[in-house]
């Protein structure tokens, strides 16, 4: 029976609701895939990562649930693979890679800037993203997102703003005009619920906040399509 285990960062300080949520989004593909096994964890659940590695067996693939191919996915998920037992156990792209991602970034942020009552063609599109003190793949993971939303969608300008890094959000976030703001993020942990708002409510940013693309419902059938593709 194929198998696979999700893993995402979720959130040291309270770690409980962003497991849940895993174990949630881990339901959601695995409907997309009868027969499969698919789990979840985060890494800041203790026990999380060992417990699920055990149930999801030897040949379980790995999917990194976040934006970028940086630290956490270079490094601290294979340390934490080997500490397990589980070196060697094959490691997929992460979701914010996915070749598939951008289209449905386009038409989430499309479709929201209608539900918000703003055209397009006059508004500004903003991603908010981590970004990182110690890697350069997650600013360059965004900004090759902002360049597939600019050819895939009609906004006037899709600009980044970063929690961890310059161009901080709270200064990217000063726009002049109609706008709305992506977050490019994967679960709704302390960033997207706290340091987000308040960058843009610092900003004096008006606009729309959409949900973390990782939220959307499309996002399981995405995982889905990817773990078939590596099957």
């Amino acid at each position: 029976m194929p198998a696979a285990l999700i893993v995402a960062h979720g959130s040291p300080a309270d770690p409980a609701p962003q497991e849940a949520a895993l174990q949630v989004l881990a339901a959601q593909v695995g409907a997309h895939l009868p027969g499969w096994t698919v789990l979840g964890a985060t890494l800041a659940m203790p026990g999380a990562l060992e417990t699920a590695l055990d149930r999801a067996g030897p040949e379980a693939m790995i999917y990194p649930f976040f934006m970028a191919q940086g630290w956490f996915t270079g490094r601290e998920l294979p340390r934490r693979l080997a500490a397990a037992g589980a070196s060697g156990r094959r490691q997929l792209d992460p979701f914010g890679t996915d070749p598939d991602l951008p289209a449905l970034m386009a038409h989430v942020a499309t479709e929201g800037a209608a539900a918000h009552g703003l055209t397009p063609r006059a508004s500004t599109l903003l991603l908010a993203a981590h970004g990182s003190k110690v890697s350069r793949t997650s600013a360059d993971s965004t900004y090759a997102m902002a360049d597939h939303l600019r050819r895939l969608t009609d906004f006037a300008r899709v600009e980044v703003g970063f929690v961890e890094e310059a161009p901080f959000l709270d200064d990217a976030a000063r726009i002049d005009g109609p706008a709305l703001c992506l977050p490019f993020f994967a679960l709704r942990a302390g960033h997207v619920a706290g340091d987000v708002p308040e960058a843009l409510a610092k900003a004096g940013f008006s606009g729309p906040l959409l949900p973390a693309i990782g939220e959307h419902p499309q996002a399981a059938a995405l995982i889905a399509a990817a773990l078939m593709r590596q099957r």
